[in-house]
């Protein structure tokens, strides 16, 4: 289970590299991108308005239980359970009314971070369909970066991207909307230690936190809060 850096210590660990300048390869567009560190995404945190961040949200608002899942693009386990989990939990509880289904980022490093803003970048109606794709395609989104190859991993985001439908100029304005990473930074932090998450997959359950477990065990603890 991937351990979460406080939000400190995520800025210390990126701050090193300051802005990441991605070069874009491939079919995009052949211009830099600027992608803000995590110590320049810190600044002024005080002002920062993380009411602007959208809530990503599938079922009924008003369904009887709500779930909420920390996770982290990055993250292995994340990927399973975005395999092995949620898929049944859509199927027999989010798309039966029975329960709202919350999805709030965790970042690790600086490519869930990139991940975040990709998913994000077609808004509520494209987010949950481009974080699938993300976690289905995580072995080839990460392998760049296992050679320092940075513009590598933008390049797999950015074709997961455009299989949503969004083009370059749209991904790139994404990728480097440094008020946005900023702001979801500190989005991450305020819901992170309010909630006590330090690992990830954590679910919270009308407000109790599980670790992550396997859809047999989620859906016992559904069906007791249910009455069934």
């Amino acid at each position: 289970m991937n351990r979460i850096l406080s939000g400190a210590l995520v800025a210390l660990g990126l701050a090193a590299g300051g802005a990441w300048y991605i070069t874009q390869g491939g079919q995009g567009t052949g211009a830099n991108i600027a992608l803000p560190g995590a110590a320049n995404a810190q600044e002024s945190t005080a002002e920062v308005d993380t009411s602007t961040i959208t809530e990503m949200v599938m079922g009924d608002p008003d369904a009887p239980i709500e779930v909420i899942e920390y996770a982290s693009y990055t993250c292995p386990h994340c990927a399973n359970a975005a395999k092995t989990l949620i898929p049944e939990l859509k199927k027999n509880y989010v798309d039966t009314g029975k329960v709202k289904f919350v999805y709030r980022e965790v970042y690790f490093d600086k490519y869930g971070m990139w991940g975040s803003m990709i998913a994000r970048c077609g808004g509520p109606e494209k987010f949950f369909g481009i974080t699938d794709l993300i976690y289905k395609g995580q072995d080839t989104i990460l392998a760049p970066a296992r050679d320092g190859n940075d513009a590598g991993v933008a390049d797999e985001l950015r074709k997961i991207g455009r299989i949503a439908g969004l083009d370059n100029e749209q991904l790139d304005a994404c990728l480097a909307d440094g008020d946005k990473l900023r702001t979801l930074l500190v989005w991450f932090q305020e819901n992170a230690k309010r909630d006590g998450v330090d690992s990830t997959p954590t679910f919270m359950i009308d407000g109790q936190k599980y670790s992550n477990m396997s859809y047999q065990d989620f859906s016992k603890i559904l069906d007791e809060k249910l009455g069934k």
